[in-house]
């Protein structure tokens, strides 16, 4: 297995002279790319919408337990990130702590997975999925990460994305009004003057 991750990570990683292009553009997803699914859990929730609200509650809550799972995980097998070894080529600083599973790969899938589960946003979450491709692709591309950290990421992401869309009917209506009773003290002078929903 490990033959394997290594011989994907070779064919994946740049090269020691990298275009400028690639370079930036592998820079965009691998560092800002990932705000994408902070800001639409945003709009979601800002929807009005309570079926959008409970969406966005199920993947904060899946995405907090997956990178629990993870750093369980880093606790128990600390795999070395390619620098670290080293090998490849490396292009964006990261500290040296472990790679398995990738936390950008986590949130960014967990997120996706949350929303393929359910009809109304499954097309948001097909953009998510592909976006977070290539954000994996860029963390291996500038040698922060190899081909199974995402590997691994996309199972934690799918098996927490899944285990609290079957758990959410349990829990989600009393967990939401408190949450959304605090969200409206919180915001009260901004939701007075109109610039947040009731």
């Amino acid at each position: 297995m490990e033959a394997l991750n290594l011989l994907v990570f070779s064919y994946i990683n740049a090269p020691a002279h990298p275009s400028m292009f690639m370079l930036g553009m592998a820079h965009f997803f691998a560092t800002y790319a990932i705000w994408i699914a902070p800001t639409l859990l945003i709009i979601c929730w800002l929807r009005r919408n309570p079926e959008h609200h409970y969406i966005m509650l199920n993947a904060l809550l899946a995405t907090g337990a997956a990178l629990l799972v993870n750093n369980i995980i880093g606790m128990l097998w600390h795999h070395p990130r390619p620098f670290a070894m080293p090998t490849g080529h490396n292009f964006l600083y990261h500290e040296a702590d472990p790679s398995f599973p990738s936390d950008h790969m986590t949130v960014i899938m967990t997120v996706a997975f949350t929303f393929l589960l359910r009809h109304r946003v499954r097309l948001l979450g097909l953009g998510l999925a592909v976006l977070g491709t290539l954000i994996g692709w860029s963390r291996i591309y500038l040698g922060v990460h190899f081909p199974i950290d995402m590997a691994g990421a996309v199972i934690v992401a799918f098996s927490s994305a899944f285990i609290i869309h079957v758990l959410s009917p349990l829990f989600m209506p009393s967990l939401y009004m408190p949450l959304r009773s605090l969200y409206r003290k919180l915001f009260a002078p901004l939701i007075k003057r109109g610039w947040l929903f009731h």
